[in-house]
């Protein structure tokens, strides 16, 4: 049996500039979750707008997976677009996580710092791998993977939809077996920063369903985030 739950909150923010999403379509499972940057009210509209672009290229295909790189571009073309027209060049950007289920296989795929985390048997086994500076200065051993959390530059990121791109910017997995025992968390730095992979995997094998585990982890994250002005915060998990 798979379970999925979502949540956001726009933690001590006014404005929540995450969009999360989740739907099921033709056997398949779409999950996607954003996080817009910019400010002054922008960046909620940069992470919903690219969020429905993403949705739209999916649900004109009969094989999500097929069309992962598709639908990265599109939401950068239509956010490029956008900014033109509203003028807002600078103040329209987000960060981008998509994860797409079958009964048999799974892919993904990110740019911005954004994360999604795969567990196996209730072990933490992988995630994404930011794209910010302090996520090079870690492949760069110049920090400590623990350091990310707590870099002054944590907020500082190197690819993002709605900057220019040089080249392919964001990554996309190989299609994967989905098979029972496996697990995806989803989640925005508002989230990940305040929870560590060790609590994660900890809390899931505790966990009867997705919801549980989410609802777990929150308490976490509210704790470690009391006091701390947190930005929004928000989550998909996925639990086979």
């Amino acid at each position: 049996m798979v379970t999925y739950r979502k949540f956001t909150a726009p933690g001590d923010r006014p404005v929540n500039e995450d969009c999360v999403y989740t739907c099921e379509y033709g056997g398949q499972l779409l999950c996607v979750v954003c996080d817009g940057l910019g400010g002054h009210g922008r960046g909620d509209e940069a992470s919903r707008l690219v969020t429905q672009e993403i949705v739209r290229v999916f649900r004109e295909s009969d094989d999500f997976m097929a069309h992962m790189d598709e639908a990265f571009e599109s939401a950068q073309k239509l956010l490029l677009e956008e900014q033109v027209r509203q003028c807002a060049k600078f103040e329209m950007k987000t960060t981008a996580t998509i994860l797409v289920l079958s009964q048999t296989e799974c892919r993904w795929g990110h740019i911005g710092d954004s994360r999604i985390y795969l567990f196996r048997n209730g072990r933490y086994k992988s995630r994404t791998l930011d794209h910010s500076v302090p996520q090079m200065l870690v492949l760069a051993k110049n920090i400590k993977e623990k350091d990310i959390r707590n870099h002054p530059d944590r907020n500082k990121l190197l690819r993002v939809i709605g900057s220019e791109w040089g080249s392919k910017s964001y990554e996309i997995s190989e299609r994967t077996e989905f098979k029972p025992g496996m697990a995806f968390l989803m989640c925005t730095d508002g989230f990940w920063e305040l929870i560590e992979e060790k609590d994660m995997a900890a809390l899931l094998r505790r966990s009867n369903t997705a919801g549980d585990w989410v609802d777990a982890m929150l308490q976490v994250v509210r704790q470690n985030g009391k006091g701390k002005n947190m930005d929004n915060y928000s989550a998909v998990a996925v639990k086979y």
